[in-house]
């Protein structure tokens, strides 16, 4: 599956937000240099689904704001239970 998501670097509390504008917000404290910030945001979405870090992947985005990550092994449903989404 793939999700839409707005990153937030160098932000003093990480984690993930609400649902805004269609996409995710998340949170991460590493700075957008380097891809410092993308690494961040595919960790703490592994972590937060209970995923190994191999199975969510930045597709698009690597330069914005807006991103859009792949994640395997998960269906929409369990992504969206594991993530507090609404359905």
């Amino acid at each position: 599956m793939e999700l839409s998501i707005r990153v937030t670097p160098r932000s003093s509390r990480p984690g993930l937000g609400a649902v805004r504008d269609g996409a995710l917000v998340v949170r991460v404290s590493a700075p957008p240099v380097e891809g410092a910030a993308n690494e961040a945001v595919v960790e703490l979405l592994a972590a937060s689904l209970e995923l190994p870090r191999r199975a969510v992947t930045l597709i698009s985005g690597d330069h914005a704001r807006l991103k859009r990550v792949r994640i395997v092994g998960l269906g929409v449903d369990q992504v969206r239970a594991r993530l507090g989404l609404p359905g």
